[in-house]
C-alpha cells in the first residue's frame, strides 16, 4: 500500500546564506550532529571514530563522479549542453568508458529547442587537444525529459580519456556558481572507484586518510558497494502526494564478501551507512532476497515494492537466499537496479545508523531522514539551523542511531 503522504508535511525553511557554496578547506572540520538515544549533540568530523560502536560494520558508496556536462555548438554559434546520464550502448559502464570511436547515452539536453536535429561539434574553442578528436554529438531519440545521444571521435582515445578532457564536473544547480577547478578533488570522496555518478555521495565528503585511519584502529570493518547516483536523486518532489512522485532508477553493485558479511553479521552488531545511497542500497539487497526466495532473479527492485511485499521473512533468510543465488550462477559481484522510495512508513531492515548531510526541503532524502528517526528531524533541522550548521553537498554532517522502536 502506498504511503499517503503530503510533501509540504516535509518541508522546512532554509535561507540561502545557509547553503554551503564551497567546502571547507579541510574535508574533516566539519561540524557533525549526533542524534542518539532522543538527544542531540554535536561533534567535529575528525572525530567520528569515537561516536560510532565498536564491532561495527561501515558501508562506503565507492562510486566516482564523472564530468557529465559537455558543451557542443551548432554552426550557427549556438551552444547547447549534454548531460550524461547513462550509457545506453554499450550498457555496461565500463564498456561504455572504454568505447572508442562511438558510444551512445542517455542524456539530458539543455536549450534543446534550439536543437532540430543533425550533428553537433563540441566546442573545442579553449581546448587544442580535442580538436584532433572531432568530438560529436547525435540525437538518436527522446523521451520525455531525456535523449539518447550517439558521441562519436576520431582516434584511439576511450571515451572515458575524451569525457575527462571535455566534461565538466556536474556540481548541484542550488550552488548558484560555475564548475571551479577545485571542484574536481573536492565533489569527489577520497576512496572514489568506479565512475557512473552524477552527483557525488555526499555524505562521503568529510572523511579523510586520518579519519579513515581512526576507524580501522578502533575494529570498525569497513566495506565497499558501488551505486551511481542519478541526477534525480536531489531533485524536490514536485508533486502534492509522494504517492505521485515517480522515483529514477539507478544501478548498483554489491561484492559477494559485503553480503555474506551482513548475513553473518552477529546479534547487536550495528551497520552503519555512509550516506542515503548506501542506505538505499543495502536496504534493497533484502527485497532481492526475497525475489529469490519466490524463485526469481534479483534484477531490480521497484519503487513501492517494501509496501506491498512480505516483509516478516527474518533478513538473515532473504540474504542468504540471494547468496544462494549468486552461488549457484558463480555470481561474485551482484549487479542490480533499485528504485526504492523509503519514507515514512518503511521499516529498516538492515542499516541501524546513517551518516549524512542536511537535505533539501521536500526532497525524497528528507523523506528518508523521516522514516529514519521520525518526527525528531524537526528537532535536528530546527537544532542544525539554529547553531549555524552548513547545509547540502559541501555542508556539516549528522550521525543518526535509529531509536529501538524502529529497529
Amino acid at each position: 500500500m502506498e504511503p499517503e503522504i503530503k510533501i509540504e508535511d516535509y518541508t522546512y525553511n532554509l535561507p540561502d546564506e545557509k547553503i554551503a557554496r564551497y567546502p571547507l578547506e579541510s574535508r574533516d572540520d566539519s561540524r557533525i550532529l549526533i542524534f542518539r538515544d532522543k538527544n542531540i549533540s554535536e561533534s567535529k568530523f575528525s572525530n567520528l571514530a569515537g561516536l560510532i560502536p565498536d564491532d561495527s560494520i561501515m558501508v562506503f558508496n565507492n562510486t566516482r563522479v564523472v564530468p557529465a556536462r559537455l558543451f557542443f555548438r551548432k554552426e550557427s554559434g549556438a551552444h547547447i549542453e549534454i548531460f550524461c546520464l547513462e550509457p545506453v550502448f554499450p550498457v555496461e559502464y565500463a564498456l561504455s568508458f572504454a568505447s572508442h570511436n562511438k558510444c551512445s547515452w542517455k542524456c539530458v539536453i539543455g536549450n534543446s529547442k534550439r536543437w532540430k536535429g543533425g550533428k553537433l561539434l563540441y566546442d573545442c574553442a579553449d581546448h587544442e587537444e580535442l580538436r584532433v578528436y572531432e568530438l560529436s554529438a547525435e540525437r538518436i531519440s527522446a523521451d520525455g525529459d531525456s535523449s539518447v545521444i550517439e558521441f562519436t571521435w576520431k582516434g584511439d582515445a576511450s571515451f572515458s580519456h575524451i569525457i575527462e578532457l571535455c566534461g565538466k564536473v556536474p556540481i548541484p544547480p542550488y550552488l548558484k556558481r560555475d564548475t571551479e577547478e577545485s571542484d574536481i578533488e573536492r565533489y569527489q570522496t577520497l576512496y572514489a572507484k568506479y565512475r557512473g555518478s552524477v552527483a557525488a555521495p555526499t555524505a562521503g565528503l568529510h572523511f579523510t586518510d586520518k579519519v579513515l585511519e581512526d576507524i580501522d584502529k578502533k575494529g570498525v570493518t569497513r566495506c565497499e558497494l558501488s551505486l551511481h547516483v542519478g541526477a534525480g536523486t536531489f531533485q524536490p518532489v514536485k508533486s502534492e502526494y509522494i504517492s505521485d512522485h515517480q522515483m529514477h532508477s539507478e544501478p548498483f553493485s554489491v561484492p559477494v564478501d559485503v553480503i555474506k558479511m551482513l548475513a553473518s553479521k552477529k546479534t547487536g552488531q550495528k551497520v552503519i551507512a555512509v550516506g542515503t545511497t548506501s542506505s538505499r542500497t543495502l536496504e534493497s539487497l533484502y527485497y532481492l532476497g526475497i525475489h529469490c526466495l519466490n524463485g526469481n532473479p534479483p534484477g531490480s527492485v521497484e519503487q513501492w515494492e517494501p509496501y506491498s511485499c512480505d516483509c516478516s521473512i527474518p533478513v538473515k533468510d532473504s540474504l542468504n537466499a540471494l547468496l544462494g543465488w549468486m552461488e549457484s550462477h558463480n555470481i561474485k559481484n551482484l549487479e542490480a537496479r533499485t528504485r526504492i522510495i523509503i519514507v515514512p512508513s518503511y521499516e529498516f531492515k538492515i542499516v541501524d545508523v546513517l551518516i549524512t548531510n542536511f537535505h533539501q526541503p521536500q526532497s525524497t532524502l528528507l523523506l528518508l531522514i523521516g522514516a529514519f528517526i521520525g518526527e525528531k528531524w524537526r528537532d535536528i533541522y530546527k537544532y542544525a539551523l539554529e547553531s549555524g550548521f552548513r547545509f547540502l553537498s559541501y555542508g556539516d554532517s549528522s550521525i543518526l542511531f535509529r531509536e529501538k522502536n524502529k529497529q
